[in-house]
């Protein structure tokens, strides 16, 4: 049975230039809004002809991306998070649909824990067990706000852009009709091979990893 959760609505849309490092550059309407159930600031990235995509009811492709300093912004090689957002801002610009920017550092326990657990992989925990060795849960995300998010943008079914199982069952349980899930690529490194392994043996993310040198 479906989790009832309270109606957002939609508080601000702008019109953003957007252009990565790479040089790639697109345009999105974002959009802000009231009444989301944690009140933390998410944001929605309206990209390429998603009015059209939802003029037709068509399914849009969606990405709920968490949150990442280090990587999105810095470029930091411990993760995969900021090519998949590079590469997931281009797929739904060619596509029409939406990226939503969840505010979950961390996989959901902050910043200034996430570097604490970076400091326990170094000592030989892997990323769930540095994330447990702290207190927290292995994964404390909560998809709420994204269903509540994709609700109020009119947006009822979704292909999924993720490799990771547990958004597209907790967006179902929300009453989002995810028709498909749609894999992202594989940024391995030497810095992240441990990462990527662990999220894919533990994680249960769905990744193809080659053997790097």
């Amino acid at each position: 049975m479906d989790e009832t959760l309270p109606a957002a609505t939609i508080r601000t849309q702008v019109t953003v230039p957007l252009r990565f490092p790479d040089g790639y550059a697109t345009t999105g309407r974002v959009f802000s809004f009231d009444g989301l159930v944690d009140a933390r600031e998410h944001l929605a990235f309206g990209l390429g002809d998603w009015p059209a995509t939802l003029e037709r009811q068509a399914t849009p492709l969606v990405r709920p991306h968490s949150e990442c300093l280090t990587g999105d912004v810095f470029g930091s090689q411990r993760c995969d998070c900021g090519p998949q957002l590079r590469e997931a801002v281009e797929r739904i610009t060619d596509a029409g649909g939406f990226l939503l920017y969840l505010r979950q550092e961390g996989r959901g326990i902050g910043l200034y824990p996430k570097l604490d657990a970076y400091a326990l992989q170094d000592a030989g925990l892997d990323t769930y067990e540095a994330n447990v060795a702290l207190g927290h849960r292995e994964d404390e995300r909560d998809y709420s706000v994204a269903a509540q998010m994709l609700t109020a943008l009119g947006v009822r079914r979704a292909a999924l852009l993720t490799n990771n199982p547990d958004k597209a069952d907790q967006l179902r349980r929300y009453g989002v009709a995810v028709t498909e899930q749609v894999a992202t690529g594989v940024y391995l490194s030497p810095a992240n091979a441990g990462y990527l392994a662990a999220k894919a043996s533990r994680g249960a993310h769905v990744a193809d990893l080659p053997i790097v040198g």
